[in-house]
């Protein structure tokens, strides 16, 4: 703690300054687990530092990302569980990034809170920190702001930006995709952090068991179910890109297959996925069930069990398919590219 630095009336007006001292020092062994060769500052100052290594680079290029975690948080309020969602708050940047073909750098949070716990807050930044470790990038810095009368006590928002590197010349951008080009997927954990207004609408969080261990979800309960953190895919994606030529990637978030599938598609070429190969988790079964959702609503809203596709072409499946594997991903073919004006079709 800051010597001598408190303040009785900012305490008085709901901000204790010391709280966050005590927040700091409680999340320092975590952040220490995220620091790699290139970060050259510690945690206090106003700015973070990282030395970039452009080695091996002709035209090096940063490439940012920055993302919240949502209407998840509420079933972390809920559930009274802050140690995964941080996890959750890295991946909707990191795996943004890598879509480029980028490798994530270092990632800044940014919490805002009614009351500053410091046990909690610690347990927001460990998730955070571990999910740094998954993406190999350094938490270089963040703020915790005390909002007092503008967020409830028990709850906060947690947002994050990630910053990553990439050599122009290999940039994904898909000018080389073409009709008979493979598509893959990348099984997802869960819901992950999106689509998290409707989950709660249907499930009624607030007034549902969420501790309730349900068969439909194989013994697990709803609450741990959802809080599931969302999977992070850099390293086997940069493992791949060592070894295969990507024509595409696609991160799946909100708006399901129709929204971020064609993101990675050039005009005049589209999508046909193969509904009966997609390997669908129980979880958007019952979300289906529950709330009487639509197959397509469903597709349209939901990752449905894949939380990244990948297209490569024909002749280079088989072994990207093996890369992922040994990356330690289920990795399997959900489509195909063709020449069509539609850019998806879900057959």
């Amino acid at each position: 703690m800051i010597e001598n630095s408190s303040s009785k009336a900012y305490a008085d007006a709901g901000v204790d300054i010391t709280a966050g001292y005590r927040a700091v020092e409680l999340m320092k062994k975590h952040i220490a687990s995220t620091v790699t060769p290139g970060v050259c500052s510690g945690i206090g100052g106003f700015g973070g530092l990282f030395a970039l290594d452009v080695e091996g680079m002709k035209k090096p290029a940063l490439v940012s990302g920055t993302d919240g975690v949502g209407t998840k948080l509420k079933l972390a309020f809920l559930m009274d569980q802050h140690d995964t969602v941080g996890i959750d708050c890295v991946a909707m940047c990191v795996n943004d990034v890598i879509c480029c073909g980028a490798k994530p750098l270092f990632f800044l949070d940014y919490i805002a809170c009614g009351k500053n716990v410091p046990e909690r807050i610690a347990d927001i930044v460990k998730g955070v920190c571990e999910g740094c470790v998954q993406a190999g990038a350094a938490l270089i810095g963040g703020e915790t702001a005390e909002m007092p009368g503008f967020y409830p006590q028990d709850e906060y928002d947690l947002a994050g930006y990630c910053t990553g590197i990439v050599d122009l010349e290999k940039i994904i951008d898909n000018s080389t995709m073409c009709e008979g080009d493979v598509i893959i997927a990348l099984p997802s954990s869960g819901v992950h952090s999106n689509g998290f207004s409707l989950v709660r609408k249907i499930f009624d969080v607030e007034n549902a068991e969420l501790r309730k261990s349900l068969p439909e979800l194989g013994g697990k309960s709803l609450g741990e179910t959802l809080l599931t953190p969302t999977k992070i895919y850099v390293k086997p994606v940069l493992a791949l890109l060592e070894k295969i030529t990507v024509k595409g990637i696609s991160h799946i978030t909100g708006g399901g297959f129709y929204e971020n599938i064609p993101r990675s598609i050039p005009d005049g070429f589209g999508a046909v996925i193969n509904k009966a190969d997609v390997r669908t988790l129980p979880i958007f079964d019952l979300i289906a069930k529950k709330g009487n959702i639509s197959e397509h609503d469903m597709f349209n809203t939901f990752n449905m069990g894949v939380g990244m596709s990948i297209v490569v072409a024909e002749k280079d499946a088989e072994e990207a398919l093996s890369v992922l594997k040994a990356a330690g991903e289920d990795a399997y073919v959900i489509g195909k590219i063709i020449k069509s004006e539609e850019k998806i079709k879900i057959c």
